[in-house]
């Protein structure tokens, strides 16, 4: 036989493996998916199982353990667990610790896994094999997935599958999850489970001192006794990681790709935006015709819809947004600027692994937060945890591009390329990432002092993203936005309302100002008032610690219930009713401040006590507002 299998050939490899012992036949019902980052794990879990699941291409996407039925391949009956991505079982971070519970049966509310599939990246085998000593050595059946075999057959590697199956005592398959090729081994190796025997550890070779050293020697072996051919990277990978991963144009680069990126969600979205926003008042309108005069029609209208509505006009900028993450995540690209940002996370005392939390953080902080997992030094975890809010995410879109839209002229700057109101976005995203940066740095000084660990980084593939995984993405990214606004938003906006109109006299509605929302409104105003911020804006921060966003329902229904404003679209009427000073004030508030009940909750259980989110939200109020105050008074001193 060649010393190359092809995927074709690799079932001859689980075909070959001895039968099962009596001790070990029986049958399997759960199933432990583990494997190194970017190994292409998620996209074989989601291959099996059918299930929608993020595929990120860079390492850290995977926190927490995911289950689901096998439904793809016909064995609905078993349970596919897949384990966060990881380099070895030495349990120096939290997501070690995770896989290391689920494969040793002590994770609670887990099955303990009757079997694993371990999947490593034919492409890289010499350091992909260090993760299978440990592994094998569990005594757990396993079947050895050796993925993205199209890569490797592409760019002239080989590997000898029935040698490597010798060599490890236990079946190995050559596929390609990404093409769907070679999928029926794994189908194979478990059906045809009760005539299998694994062997036990002791008959393979396996390194006696677990040590990085020991593995990697151990792996250099089985490599070179498998006639293992590692692929050539393109020259034109290499050419372009020399223009990416360059000192000086690299960050350039990647700044210029961050403003190209800004100007089409403002150039583009804008007027998505606003198209949308007609379309959900015209239909607002028709469906109000038919209700009854009457406080229905109040309710619905004026409380639900406008409050609601002012949240939905967003949703094109927000999609335009994670369209764009998504591609560069999904092309590797995302991967070489967390190797570029390893330099400036350095600088101010953070392992280069906070760019993958930080950088996620942009989409939501609670996802960044568990992402911190992969960090293994505990007080470079815990100050990236304490940052991580203060990167702009998707829940502060709606409030900024609703005030620069309202008072930031559509001017063009630097000829006809970049547009004023991008360079007012991009400037409080880079706000909140300096302000992260300075609270690390202050935090890593003191607090959190600790020493530095190594930063280790496996460069992905360069991949074309997928129309199918870019619109799952954005799908996902939809459905969750459109959940949060017929659910969170509608709440508020609805408790918004009522307190907008009670207490009822004499069958009549109270005017905004008499009413109960009113007073309380009143009641804050003198502590907002040097920011800028009347008691409708207070009412809105107030309800935004709910979540940020939930400030433009509360006001859409504040001004909507307003008489004086009633008629006003809410851009026009925050114009009347804000200067400037107070505007910017307000969105650089929002740049700072911890408006997001999920998150406290997040920081709670990830540092298993209240006393850091409770220093975090403190410390990050405090901060919020005194910058507002600082912008307020240096913009109305400039506008004078």
């Amino acid at each position: 036989m060649s010393s190359c299998c092809t995927p074709a050939e690799s079932n001859a490899a689980v075909l070959t493996a001895p039968p099962l012992s009596a001790s070990h036949k029986g049958q399997i019902r759960t199933i432990a998916l583990i494997g190194p980052p970017n190994c292409g794990k998620s996209t074989l879990f989601n291959r099996l199982t059918g299930l929608r699941q993020k595929v990120g291409n860079y390492p850290g996407v995977t926190v927490e353990h995911h289950s689901g039925r096998m439904k793809a391949i016909g064995r609905s009956d078993l349970t596919l667990i897949d384990l966060p991505g990881i380099y070895s079982l030495a349990t120096f971070s939290e997501d070690a610790r995770v896989a290391v519970d689920v494969l040793k049966g002590q994770m609670p509310g887990v099955a303990a896994p009757d079997a694993v599939l371990l999947v490593l990246d034919s492409t890289h085998m010499n350091r992909q094999l260090m993760l299978a000593a440990p592994i094998l050595a569990l005594g757990l059946p396993t079947l050895v997935i050796l993925n993205m075999s199209d890569v490797l057959e592409s760019r002239g590697g080989k590997v000898d599958v029935l040698a490597m199956a010798r060599e490890l005592g236990h079946p190995v398959a050559l596929i390609s999850a990404a093409k769907g090729v070679g999928l029926d081994r794994v189908a194979d190796f478990l059906s045809q489970y009760g005539n299998f025997e694994v062997t036990r550890p002791g008959a393979v070779k396996l390194p006696v001192i677990q040590s990085a050293d020991s593995y990697r020697k151990w792996a250099t072996q089985v490599s070179s006794r498998t006639q293992y051919q590692q692929p050539n990277a393109p020259k034109w990978t290499r050419r372009l990681d020399h223009v990416l991963l360059h000192r000086v144009w690299g960050p350039l680069i990647f700044l210029a790709v961050v403003i190209a990126v800004f100007q089409v969600v403002f150039g583009l979205g804008q007027p998505l935006s606003d198209g949308l926003g007609n379309l959900l008042t015209g239909l607002g309108v028709k469906v109000a015709a038919l209700l009854p005069d009457g406080w229905m029609r109040a309710l619905l209208r004026d409380g639900l819809w406008n409050g609601v509505q002012s949240v939905l006009v967003f949703l094109p900028q927000i999609l335009l947004l994670f369209a764009f993450i998504g591609i560069l995540e999904d092309s590797g690209y995302l991967a070489r600027a967390a190797l570029i940002a390893d330099r400036v996370m350095r600088s101010i005392g953070l392992n280069g692994k906070a760019f993958i939390p930080l950088l996620s953080a942009y989409a939501c902080a609670v996802p960044a937060i568990m992402a911190t997992r992969t960090i293994e030094n505990k007080r470079d975890r815990f100050a990236t945890i304490l940052v991580a809010p203060f990167m702009t995410c998707s829940a502060r879109l709606p409030v900024y591009t609703l005030i620069i839209a309202a008072f930031v002229p559509d001017r063009k700057l630097l000829g006809s390329f970049v547009g004023l109101r991008a360079t007012v976005m991009l400037s409080l995203y880079v706000l909140g990432f300096l302000a992260a940066l300075f609270t690390a740095r202050v935090l890593k000084s003191s607090l959190l002092k600790a020493s530095s660990a190594p930063f280790i980084l496996e460069l992905p593939q360069y991949r074309w993203p997928t129309l199918q995984g870019l619109g799952i993405r954005l799908y996902d990214r939809a459905k969750l936005f459109l959940r949060k606004a017929g659910t969170i938003i509608l709440g508020v906006t609805f408790a918004v309302w009522v307190l907008s109109v009670l207490p009822v006299h004499s069958g009549q509605f109270s005017e905004l100002t008499d009413s109960v929302i009113g007073h309380v409104g009143h009641w804050i105003e003198p502590v907002i008032r040097p920011l800028g911020f009347n008691w409708k804006i207070g009412i809105g921060l107030l309800s935004s610690i709910v979540a940020r966003e939930v400030i433009v329902g509360t006001l859409g229904t504040l001004y909507g219930v307003d008489p004086e404003t009633h008629a006003m679209g809410l851009q026009q009427a925050l114009r009347g009713d804000m200067t400037l000073g107070g505007a910017l004030a307000l969105v650089v508030f929002f740049a700072f401040a911890l408006q997001c009940t999920s998150t406290i909750i997040m920081v709670r259980r990830e540092t298993n006590s209240w006393r850091w989110p409770a220093i975090q939200f403190t410390y990050m109020t405090v901060f919020a507002y005194t910058a507002a105050l600082v912008t307020n008074q240096i913009v109305n001193l400039i506008a004078r």
